[in-house]
Formats: C-alpha cells, sequence, structure tokens
C-alpha cells in the first residue's frame, strides 16, 4: 500500500516536472531524486518535491495525481 503510494507520487511529480512551468530549481531537485540512488533518498527527495508542489502548484499536481492514477490503472488491471 505505502509503496504504490510512493509510486503513484514519484510519477505524478515526474508528470507536473515534465509540464515545464515549474521553476527549475524545483526540477533539477525533482531531477535529483528521479535518479537511480540506492536506497531511500531518491524517494524522500521526491516526497519532499510533492510537498512543495502540493504548496505552491496544488492544481497540476492534482491534474498529474489523476494522470498517474490512469497511468497505473493500465499498467495494474483488476484481476
Amino acid at each position: 500500500m505505502v509503496m504504490r503510494f510512493v509510486k503513484r507520487t514519484a510519477r505524478a511529480v515526474r508528470i507536473v516536472i515534465g509540464h515545464g512551468g515549474i521553476p527549475r530549481p524545483i526540477r533539477w531537485l525533482a531531477a535529483l531524486g528521479l535518479a537511480p540512488i540506492p536506497g531511500p533518498f531518491d524517494e524522500a527527495v521526491l516526497l519532499l518535491v510533492a510537498l512543495i508542489l502540493y504548496l505552491f502548484y496544488r492544481q497540476e499536481l492534482r491534474q498529474a495525481w489523476r494522470d498517474a492514477a490512469s497511468a497505473d490503472r493500465r499498467d495494474n488491471p483488476a484481476p
């Protein structure tokens, strides 16, 4: 359950960052979070970016959350 939430959050952050209306320092932080760093560091950075996006870019994050959910349903259909 928690891992699914983290994956969906990471996917939503990736979608929002790709739109281009987000300032560069936040995109750089997100890129660091998307780097294949072993351990929980990259997930923690992505959750921090998600918090920043939630506080200041709520509408964009909400739409990306919906898009991530539909992508998750596409990737993992219910039995």
